[in-house]
């Protein structure tokens, strides 16, 4: 018997990212604190496209993804 099943996206990408690697705290800093070594981080990953298309696709709204702040990925939404 078939049963409905809810699909997941893809998240294969998370395991390879270099976020994986380095913990969260970069990611998700304290509000004021600085991006830059997230920024960084991200900079150097193959997912990072991945990533960013998650981030926007799941209305992500705290830490950086995909190299992008939250400011910076509300900006980009509006303007898309």
């Amino acid at each position: 018997m078939p049963t409905d099943t809810i699909p997941t996206p893809d998240l294969a990408w998370q395991r390879e990212a270099l976020c994986a690697q380095t913990g969260a705290d970069f990611f998700f800093p304290e509000p004021g604190s600085s991006v830059r070594e997230a920024k960084r981080i991200c900079g150097m990953c193959e997912m990072r496209t991945a990533c960013l298309d998650y981030a926007l696709a799941h209305d992500e709204r705290f830490g950086v993804w995909g190299g992008l702040s939250e400011k910076e990925r509300l900006h980009l939404r509006r303007t898309n």
